[in-house]
Order: C-alpha cells, then structure tokens, then sequence
C-alpha cells in the first residue's frame, strides 16, 4: 500500500495570522491533510528551507475584464489577469459582475460567470454591483442570486451612471438583510465632486494632477458617516472600499467604537502613493489616477496606524486596470481633461510584494499580519474561510513560498498584467513568492506561470458571520418594534 502524500513542501517557516513554526506541509489531492515535523515521504518534494510558507493571498476587491460604465473595457481578461495574480501569490480574487443602468441583473452574473469559467486561473467569486435596484431586482433577482452563492453587493455612492441615491441604498441594504449577504460600498459624496470638477474644469485646471483637487477629503468623511447612519438604521453590516483619508479611518474607528459591524479596507495605492504622482509633464499623471485619489504621507501613516489598530481589516489591490491609450486612459482623445480619463490601477501582482517589503522586510508588522490581513481576514470576511487564506489540516491547499531575501526592482516589463504600466516602476522590494500552490497544484515555478485557463473553480459563498446583523443592534431594533407595536396597541 502506497503511504506518500502526492507534495511535501519540506523544511520551511509556516506562517498563519496566529503563529509561525518549522514544520512540512503535506498535501494529498486537492487538500493541506498534515502538517508536522519529519512528515513523509511525498510523491514530490519541495525544499522550502531558509523561506516562508505561507498561505495564498486572497485579493477581495478587483476589476476583471470588466466593462466600465462609460463602456470602456478594462485591459485584462480573466486569463491575464488572474495569471498575474498568481505570479504575484495570490490564489484567491473576488471581481465584479457588474449592471449597468437598464440591465437584467441575472443575466449580467451569468454573462460574467462563462467569462470567468473559459478564463480564470485562481480561484474566484464574485460581488455583484447593484446600480439599477428596481422592484425586480430587489425582490426577485438578488435574494436569488444571493442563495446561489454570490453573497456581497457592491454599491457606489458617486459616478453620475452607478450611483445609488439614499433611499435606493436603504432599499438594497434591507434586501441585504433580509437575505445575508453583506454590502460594500464606494463612498464619497457625489454632490462635492461633481461641485469641484465642474468648476475645476471651467477654469482650466485639467491636468491629472487636478483630479486630485476634485476629490476633497471631507468628501470622504461624509458620505462614511451618512453610509453608517443608514446601515445602523437598518442594522445591515458594510464593508467600506479603499480607506484613503485620516478623517475616513477616524470615522471608521468611531463607528466600530460604538459596536456597529462596519468592516474597512484600504489598498497599497493610499499606502505608497501621494497626489504628487499625479504632477507629471503633459497627461502622463493619468497613469495615477484612481478614485478615490491618492492622498498625502500623514494619509499613509494614518491608514498605517488603523492597520495596526485593527480599524481597518484588509488591504486588497482595487485592481482596475486601464492601458494608457485609446483603448482605455485616453479614450477621449490624446488630450483629455482629468474628466475624461478612467480612473483605476493595475495592482493585482504587486500587491503582496510590495506589503511584504513594507510590512515584514521593513519591519513595520509582523509575518503573522501580513498573512492576517493579505489572506485570512478577507477569507474569514467574505466566508471563504477555512478552505481558504489558512494553513490548516482540511483547508484547500493553496500555499505560497516566499523567499524573504530577494530583492526585485518592479518594472513595466515585469508585469503580466495587459495594462502595459505598473505604477510601482522602480521601487526595489524585498522578499517574493517563487513557488505557488493552487488546491495542490504548482501554478508557478521559476517565475512562469504553468496552469491552464479555466482552471480556476468558482467560490460559492453564503453570508457567513460578516453578514449578520449584531447581537446588541438586534435587541435594540427588537425593543423599539416592540415598543411601538404597544403604542399601536393601545391607541387601538
């Protein structure tokens, strides 16, 4: 009878959000079944002493080959893009399948699930944006679409063809609650930066660097505070997208204070870029432009410090990549005001690296923190845990080697994304995945890539625990239904 496991990864530092121990990892099929000292033998074996093993990165906030509500295609298909993904060490992304004003809701998540089944490398799921929530789509498709299996909606608070007003967001964060799924918002008030854009370009102040003006931080502050009064109404957990502010971390501080379930991220974009990479010669700051824009340094230590307070749970990549040519930045021509250029980043394989360098290397975090928040809170928020973002004995085994001492120079040309620029060129990082695992398969070696296009497996997710209302808000909402069913009683 044949004993060996099919991969033994042998010798290295296993890494979770909790501990780290020299042990072997030992997978057999699809599945981590051991994890011990002296573990063996393996049909293959993998040298992993003097580096890190740790789990596959989870990126939970990514644009995939998807169509922009301006009707410009992003530059990655789900090939290319989780392709990068996996180059960079992550084995896990959560896209956007996304309605557009006037579209079926169902038949968008079904168009958007056979791309992704022909495309995808890592295994994914999906968010599905709401920006159209009629009386159909709120009372038939979503509790549908929730139930099988696409458990988070994203809304947007801003962009004159997605966002939501109010009373739609109350609408879709009771549909939210009634069927358990968790909602994640882009939230900036609309009316302060259609406000300062019109006027911005009315005086001639269209270079990219102006976007940047256009974005006020108080917009950010308030649409946090008016989203968390309405969620707190109807007692429905959020999670709130790319964190760029103090006055946004401080708002987010405030509110889990208080015990509401308000879930953050921020990404590496409000980590490591400023507005001035916005102030380039001619229309090259487009290259930098996201919304919300990055800020400034006491932005970047405040998003640091939330981090390390646990007011914000994640950092994911908000990956939207864009070419810097007609086909997507400058689709209105050569030279287009900052109004007219699409906003997003390429992110989706430098976002490990470049958190390994500043979180582990730098010595701002530990290992332990890194691998929480690059892996096993996403996972655990967006019910993917355990089979995901853990080294665990029954967790799929999706595993990353890292070798700490490396040291690569981010350049365009090492990219494997089809954005054609990374923002990061010419930062040197320490520390890179060189071995990745996919459910015990090697999908990376010697820096290629070597797993098949639709290869990746869906990730049906329920609402898990992000997703239920708190216990002290039920008991409130419970004793104020109460009280006033009473005084209608007696008035009766």
């Amino acid at each position: 009878m044949d004993n060996s496991y099919d991969i033994i990864i042998r010798g290295g530092t296993v890494v979770t959000a909790s501990d780290r121990f020299q042990a072997d990892v030992a997978i057999a099929a699809d599945t981590i079944v051991a994890v011990g000292r002296g573990l063996g033998p393996g049909r293959r074996e993998i040298d992993a002493t003097g580096k890190l093993v740790l789990p596959g990165g989870v990126d939970a906030h990514c644009h995939i080959e998807q169509l922009s509500a301006a009707g410009i295609m992003n530059a990655d298909t789900w090939e290319s893009a989780t392709g990068s993904a996996a180059l960079g060490g992550t084995t896990t992304v959560i896209s956007f399948a996304a309605q557009h004003m006037g579209l079926d809701l169902t038949q968008v998540v079904a168009d958007y699930a056979a791309l992704a089944r022909n495309g995808a490398i890592v295994d994914y799921s999906f968010h599905m944006i709401v920006s159209d929530p009629t009386e159909i789509t709120l009372r038939d498709h979503l509790p549908a679409l929730i139930r099988e299996g696409h458990a988070s909606i994203k809304v947007f608070m801003t962009y004159d063809r997605l966002r939501v007003h109010d009373e739609q967001m109350l609408d879709i964060l009771l549909t939210a609650r009634e069927n358990g799924a968790l909602v994640c918002v882009h939230a900036e008030n609309h009316g302060i930066i259609a406000w300062m854009g019109k006027r911005l370009i009315e005086r001639g102040y269209t270079a990219p660097k102006f976007h940047a003006v256009s974005h006020p931080r108080v917009s950010e502050a308030e649409a946090f505070n008016r989203l968390i009064a309405m969620a707190a109404l109807i007692d429905q957990p959020i999670m709130i997208f790319h964190v760029s502010t103090v006055e946004g971390a401080a708002v987010i501080r405030r509110a889990r204070g208080e015990g509401l379930k308000v879930f953050a991220e921020t990404c590496p974009q409000y980590l490591f870029l400023t507005a001035q990479d916005l102030d380039k010669p001619g229309v090259e700051g487009a290259k930098w432009m996201c919304s919300p824009p990055p800020r400034t340094e006491m932005d970047q230590e405040a998003l640091w410090r939330a981090l390390d307070l646990g007011d914000l749970q994640t950092i994911s990549s908000d990956h939207a990549p864009y070419a810097f040519d007609e086909s997507g930045k400058l689709s209105s021509g050569p030279n287009p005001t900052f109004k007219q250029v699409a906003n997003g980043l390429p992110g989706l394989e430098t976002r490990l690296p470049l958190l390994f360098d500043a979180m582990v290397s730098k010595g701002r975090m530990s290992l332990e923190r890194f691998v929480e928040l690059t892996a096993t809170a996403p996972a655990k928020i967006y019910n993917l845990h355990p089979k995901k973002g853990s080294i665990a004995i029954g967790a799929d085994a999706d595993i990353v080697v890292w070798n700490p001492d490396v040291s690569v120079t981010l350049t365009d040309a090492l990219m494997h994304d089809r954005t054609g620029y990374t923002p990061y060129a010419g930062r040197t990082v320490q520390g890179w995945p060189v071995i990745v695992l996919r459910r015990g398969e090697v999908i990376v070696e010697n820096g290629r890539l070597q797993a098949q296009p639709g290869s990746g497996r869906f990730l049906p997710r329920q609402g898990g625990w992000a997703a239920q209302p708190s216990e002290r808000l039920q008991a409130e909402m419970d004793a104020e239904r109460n009280f006033g069913a009473s005084l209608f009683s007696r008035a009766k």
